[in-house]
């Protein structure tokens, strides 16, 4: 059977970005993202920064996404996914959607 992690995230869209209604800039989203990139690393809680400021409809489940398969995600998503430790938050991740952080929860 293919090899699964079990990940949360949380996604900052932008205007012009993939399935997006954001109007924020890409340039502000990227200042958003990494702020709270800052605050993960400074010991915020990942579900609650998800609750408050993803743009995912998983952000009400604090981000997660449950298991999921390689190549189940964007390629941008899935390379990062699979290549963290459990419990490792991600740096910010680009993909058409806009701009991610991950953390691998299994």
């Amino acid at each position: 059977m293919s090899e699964q992690v079990r990940a949360s995230h949380i996604l900052l869209m932008y205007a012009g970005s993939a399935r997006s209604s954001a109007t924020r800039t890409k340039e502000e989203a990227l200042n958003e993202i990494n702020a709270l990139k800052d605050q993960i690393a400074n010991g915020s809680d990942f579900a609650e920064l998800a609750k408050a400021n993803s743009d995912c409809p998983s952000g009400q489940q604090g981000g997660d996404l449950g298991f999921f398969g390689r190549g189940m995600m964007v390629p941008e998503f899935d390379a990062a996914a699979f290549s963290m430790e459990v419990g490792a938050t991600s740096d910010v991740v680009e993909t058409d959607f806009g701009y991610h952080l991950l953390q691998r929860t299994a």
